[in-house]
């Protein structure tokens, strides 16, 4: 009878050295990403990943997995539509399955001003080349037969945005795959290392101190979530962030009923349903600022209210469990993919929401900033210094319910 206690493990754990070319600070899927691409793509294999607990447990576990690419602004579709693409072979690329299902998401319309932006967004998209149709309330009653597309509804359902080649994938695959895939190059992932302090030296990054002693680095790749803020405030930076919970929720199996995504942010809930059979449901943050991963009842209350008046079908099915995660967001709902005023000190942050969708990408052209200390063109838009020329990019409106 064979068992398991001999498996070979994912990756390694070793102890940090004394000096890395780099080190990024933040294990979930974004900075394992980065570190990934750092080592395939830019020859950089004396880096690090920093995990002030395990691989994954931040906002990469804490999510609802769902990604697309119909972004309204040429800046954020572009880097979206960059991400899906690099999903699009990522099982093969990493050799993981990460269970990327290119089921298609729909965003619902449920006023004529809804309309005029989704059929405005579409044809933003199809310019920039990402795939994106109009549907019709006849057509979206027949391609998922329980939504309540019913004329009498509180919120009655004008029409849709439909991307196919969106839909979901395993968040804790897609860190594992990173992690291994990274591991293999050469990279040392080191988990349980908090960062205590960001060391500078006449304007310049000289190393880190973290709960497993000094680490002496040229570069720091800050990728963190809703923690940036703090991390930012050891080197002397204030970010324009603010962190708030953000609360999802999964049900008991069901048999499955749902096979797309299905969003609307008129009545502010978004919901599909996992391979196992859990329905995945999310809604909006916390309005208050916080590091809390409990989040309210008021937003539970308000995202039930939401599913049941697009599916009354599931006023039965219970909830397994609810959970929070930390989202940083910035005022135009776009992220920060930035080198800062502090040499060799860059910061990924600012997802909001909207941050899985995005791990590949996010990965590729932060890796690509921290090699060359400049931009790639898909993110030199999303530099800190926006905020002082007012080249801002507003996503409010395609960001996501939550935003």
């Amino acid at each position: 009878m064979s068992h398991h206690e001999n498996w070979p493990k994912a990756w390694r754990s070793p102890e940090p050295k004394k000096r890395y070319d780099a080190v990024i600070v933040g294990g979930g899927g974004h900075g394992l990403a980065s570190a990934y691409y750092l080592a395939k793509e830019h020859g950089m294999t004396n880096i690090a990943v920093l995990e002030k607990g395990w691989l994954g447990g931040g906002n990469t576990g804490r999510n609802t997995t769902i990604v697309r690419s119909n972004y309204l602004w040429d800046e954020a579709a572009h880097l979206y539509e960059k991400s899906v693409k690099l999903w699009e072979g990522l099982s093969q690329e990493l050799n993981y399955n990460v269970m990327f299902s290119q089921r298609g998401v729909y965003s619902l319309g449920h006023t004529l001003q809804d309309m005029r932006d989704i059929e405005r967004r579409v044809n933003a998209n199809r310019l920039n080349g990402v795939d994106s149709v109009v549907v019709s309330t006849e057509e979206l009653s027949k391609r998922i037969p329980y939504l309540n597309t019913s004329a009498d509804a509180r919120y009655p359902i004008l029409g849709a945005s439909f991307q196919a080649r969106g839909g979901t994938a395993r968040h804790d695959a897609v860190a594992w795959g990173f992690a291994r895939a990274a591991d293999a190059l050469g990279v040392d992932i080191i988990q349980n290392c908090e960062v205590t302090a960001i060391r500078r030296d006449q304007g310049r990054v000289t190393g880190l101190d973290t709960a497993k002693g000094y680490i002496e680095t040229p570069k720091v790749g800050v990728v963190v979530a809703g923690n940036s803020s703090v991390l930012a405030e050891m080197a002397g930076l204030r970010l324009p962030l603010e962190s708030h919970p953000l609360q999802a929720y999964v049900s008991e199996p069901i048999k499955p009923v749902l096979d797309t995504v299905v969003m609307s942010n008129a009545v502010h809930g978004y919901i599909s349903q996992s391979d196992k059979g859990d329905l995945v449901i999310g809604a909006g943050i916390d309005r208050y600022n916080g590091y809390g991963q409990r989040g309210s009842y008021s937003v539970i209350e308000h995202t039930m209210e939401a599913i049941l008046e697009m599916f009354p079908v599931f006023s039965r099915v219970r909830m397994n469990r609810q959970w929070g995660g930390i989202v940083d967001t910035c005022p135009d709902a776009c992220p920060l993919i930035s080198k800062t005023d502090v040499e060799g000190l860059y910061f990924n942050c600012g997802w909001g929401t909207g941050g899985f969708k995005a791990t590949p990408g996010s990965g590729w052209v932060f890796a690509h900033t921290l090699a060359n200390d400049q931009p790639h063109e898909l993110n030199a838009a999303f530099a800190i210094n926006r905020f002082i020329s007012g080249a801002l990019i507003d996503e409010h409106g395609a960001a996501g319910v939550a935003h």
